[in-house]
């Protein structure tokens, strides 16, 4: 029993999608066990056909009369025939039958309407995966509103900062007094242990400048959605779009409701699809808010694609007066991805030694990995600038 499986094909996709062949089976495979089987694919490899069958069912399979079902679920999927052995081959065929979430469950009838009994195993695959690595610019309004509910799961969090508040710890750097002398109350005045404080956490702000010039056009519609899952998932998030003028938009935001929310901002917003001035923009956001207390320690993230139409110098010169100033900086551009680019544009050109991260924005998975550069993970897909500060703050 060598078969030879294929072997340019990911370990984790096959281990999940058999995973969702056999909970359409019946069986009920929680994602430990999937997790599990993944490593022992990792540890076996996937070239031999007993390794992966006694790999899967020693991780994905509990009860004993579950064995036949998964038998014959591995048989359909991983060598696409019945066994071998004709003693353990089916009495009747299992087939398999693709379907979407939004389709009726008719897997019992064929099309005539008679009863179907042959056992089928049921793949659903849902619409919103299509949608994780399509570019906003090709997306229609029904799909926007679906890109919104997977936009709303992200967490937008970052490294926490130390706050002025100190808390109680186990070892901390400033004595616990008031703690120390009721606890030597009951040991009859003696300070047998004593407590401590910390300095305690506090949640790091985040600020958001969306483009909203004729360039961004075709992305700042989805991107605007992205803006709202961020200030409505968070306390401390700061929304502004940038064009021929800087306008604030976080109260309009604030709204769980992505039609309220978005309608209000839409009024807010008098500039949509003009021209781009990003230099002076952001010099008026160093002057009234970010150099005054806002974007200090804070993550401020741009989302443009640096077309401007100002002085480059002047960008220039406000992105490393917001550099000093902040905890990170980083920049999505939704044209990143196309293959051949480079930062050509004399606003992006100009902007670009002075940012932290420099990551993809056309598409959910752009998005998703954009919220792991925010916590801090490393990135995958997207090339990180090499930061110019010298130590984080």
């Amino acid at each position: 029993m060598s078969d030879v499986l294929a072997p340019h094909t990911p370990a984790e996709r096959m281990a999940v999608t058999f995973a969702r062949v056999l909970r359409g089976a019946g069986l009920r495979v929680p994602m430990g066990s999937v997790l599990a089987f993944v490593d022992a694919l990792g540890q076996v490899g996937m070239q031999d056909r007993t390794c992966v069958y006694w790999a899967g069912r020693a991780t994905l399979v509990r009860k004993p009369e579950d064995f036949e079902l998964y038998d014959r679920s591995f048989a359909v999927f991983w060598l696409s025939a019945a066994h071998d052995d004709a003693d353990q081959q089916p009495d009747e065929p299992l087939h398999i039958t693709l379907a979407l979430d939004d389709e009726p469950d008719d897997d019992d009838h064929d099309g005539d309407g008679a009863a179907n009994d042959e056992p089928t195993i049921v793949l659903r695959f849902s619409p919103m995966e299509v949608l994780r690595d399509k570019d906003f610019a090709a997306y229609t309004t029904d799909e926007l509103r679906l890109a919104q509910e997977l936009m709303s799961q992200l967490r937008f969090i970052g490294p926490p900062r130390h706050s002025f508040r100190y808390r109680r710890s186990r070892r901390g750097s400033r004595p616990d007094l008031p703690a120390t002398v009721r606890a030597s109350l009951r040991a009859g005045g003696e300070p047998i242990r004593r407590h401590w404080r910390e300095p305690g956490e506090r949640l790091r702000r985040l600020v958001v400048l969306l483009d909203i010039s004729g360039s961004m056009e075709p992305y700042a519609r989805a991107m605007l959605r992205f803006v709202h899952a961020a200030v409505s998932g968070r306390q401390r998030v700061e929304a502004f779009a940038i064009g021929t003028r800087l306008t604030r938009m976080t109260k309009e935001l604030h709204s769980r409701d992505p039609d309220t929310a978005l309608a209000a901002a839409g009024r807010r917003v008098h500039d949509w699809s003009g021209g781009t001035r990003l230099g002076d923009c952001l010099r008026e956001f160093n002057d009234q808010w970010g150099v005054r207390g806002m974007a200090r320690g804070a993550i401020v993230v741009i989302l443009s694609d640096g077309w401007d139409r100002g002085d480059p110098q002047v960008l220039a010169d406000q992105m490393q007066r917001l550099q000093r100033i902040t905890y990170q900086t980083i920049w999505v551009n939704p044209l990143k991805v196309t293959p051949g680019y480079a930062p050509l544009a004399r606003g992006m050109a100009a902007a670009l030694p002075f940012v932290d991260d420099f990551v993809e924005g056309h598409s959910l998975s752009a998005m998703h990995e954009l919220a792991g550069v925010i916590a801090g993970a490393p990135l995958r897909r997207t090339s990180q600038v090499p930061p110019s500060k010298l130590e984080p703050r």
